[in-house]
């Protein structure tokens, strides 16, 4: 792979290609891109998606926009910082007009929309949805599939279903938010459809990045961008190299932010959590300033601002130690595997799964996530077919009409049919879709 082709400017849509050093410098192509993802509805609904408490009382937890936007400002310093060095390597992009923020812009704007096709619940709301398909009532559409199609199902994906949304046409709107193909590629942390499923240990095959209804707008990016074709069964691709910089940048955030909540949510006693920080952040940690700060929270801030910097700073020197491996595809794990504060980053980890993921506050509220989301796909996708199939009744017409506009389609394909009811239900927010349920169940009118 080569970065000039790898920094492609082009949009679904584009008859030509764009040169960098044409671009309006008050608002460069990849700014574009993070400010169409911005102003988009799919990005405004993760205002109240959960990204550790679901349905949280407090006013200080994050939800998954304030992770995402704290994950781009990550994203971003991690871009700028690899692009410095990759420029000085690379005078040959100076020429064209390349500069380190360019690199920055597109690190933040996938950083931004890492999280968009993520379903209600947090990731149990992505296994609901696959559980329905899998041993729920939805397994009664198995036999009129193909393996790849019910595979997209049983193992819904949210990062496959973000692709869906910002380069799904709509309206008469070529290419859904028609972002760079760049920014597109470093999204894509999973280049790959869902079969085989898991192949290989390699990172990239670890999950799958786009259903069989984007596959040939996925084609199209990928060929565009030059990634290179993993010789394997099906559709697989190595990564977009940026894409590993948008991983980093997400677990940097959720391992220390997510922390940082449990500490002040009390699922974590302070001075056990403290320790394990500390262990991160010794060797840059101030110990006056540290113990002069007398509140929990403060002392929190200041250990999780030295966190993220120290990890910022080994993501960036792993990935330019590791740049021909990460060009031609050999480099098979994440950035902070690869680092030496791997056992501190585990222990964080496995604290924060027992304390914080498994809690009862948290357990309790996925539970009836599964429900609520088993009951809605049910209703709609049953509604959605008996009217296709001509037995509709009064009730499922009703059903149908609570569907947005931009959801009443004709859709031939029963997978088409299936998807398009999988993708409404994943971009409901966790307090709508409850909304929704209790609605569909009659417990309001």
């Amino acid at each position: 792979m080569n970065w000039e082709q790898l920094l492609s400017l082009k949009r679904f849509g584009d008859t030509q290609k764009r040169e960098r050093a044409l671009q309006d410098e008050t608002r460069l192509g990849f700014e574009v891109d993070f400010d169409r993802i911005i102003f988009s509805s799919a990005f405004r609904s993760l205002q109240d998606k959960t990204q550790v408490i679901p349905l949280s009382k407090t006013d200080f937890v994050h939800t998954r926009l304030t992770h995402s936007l704290e994950v781009s400002v990550v994203g971003r310093t991690l871009g700028r910082k690899v692009g410095k060095a990759i420029l000085e390597r690379n005078p040959v992009l100076q020429e064209k007009g390349y500069t380190f923020n360019d690199f920055g812009a597109i690190v933040a704007a996938a950083s931004l929309m890492h999280d968009i096709g993520n379903p209600p619940f947090g990731h149990s709301g992505e296994k609901a949805i696959g559980e329905y398909f899998k041993t729920g009532k939805g397994l009664q559409y198995k036999s009129s599939l193909t393996d790849k199609e019910y595979q997209d199902l049983i193992d819904f994906e949210g990062n496959a279903n973000g692709f869906k949304i910002v380069t799904e046409s709509n309206a008469g709107v070529t290419g859904g938010l028609r972002l760079s193909y760049a920014t597109l590629g470093a999204f894509m942390k999973y280049p790959k459809e869902s079969l085989p499923k898991k192949p290989t240990k390699h990172i990239v095959d670890k999950k799958y990045g786009f259903f069989q209804s984007e596959k040939e707008a996925f084609l199209d990016v990928v060929n565009d961008l030059g990634l290179l074709s993993k010789e394997s069964e099906g559709i697989s691709y190595y990564r977009h190299p940026l894409a590993y910089l948008v991983e980093a940048a997400d677990d940097i955030c959720y391992t220390i932010i997510d922390f940082e909540d449990g500490i002040n949510l009390g699922l974590i006693e302070e001075d056990y959590a403290l320790e394990y920080m500390i262990k991160l952040v010794k060797d840059t940690i101030d110990s006056k300033k540290y113990h002069s700060l007398q509140h929990t929270k403060d002392r929190v801030s200041y250990l999780r601002a030295l966190a993220i910097g120290v990890l910022i700073n080994e993501a960036v020197s792993i990935f330019l130690e590791n740049e021909d491996a990460i060009l031609n595809g050999t480099f098979d794990k994440s950035l902070l595997d690869k680092c030496k504060y791997e056992a501190q980053i585990n222990d964080i980890i496995n604290l924060s799964i027992s304390k914080i993921y498994k809690s009862k506050e948290v357990v309790e509220k996925e539970v009836s996530g599964y429900k609520i989301i088993n009951d809605l796909l049910h209703v709609f996708v049953t509604a959605l077919n008996n009217t296709y199939e001509g037995t509709e009744s009064n009730y499922d017409k009703l059903v149908l009409e609570l569907l947005p506009t931009s959801y009443k389609q004709e859709k031939d394909s029963l997978y088409d049919r299936i998807m398009l009811i999988c993708n409404y239900i994943a971009g409901l927010s966790d307090g709508y879709a409850i909304r929704l349920h209790k609605k569909l169940t009659g417990s309001i009118v």
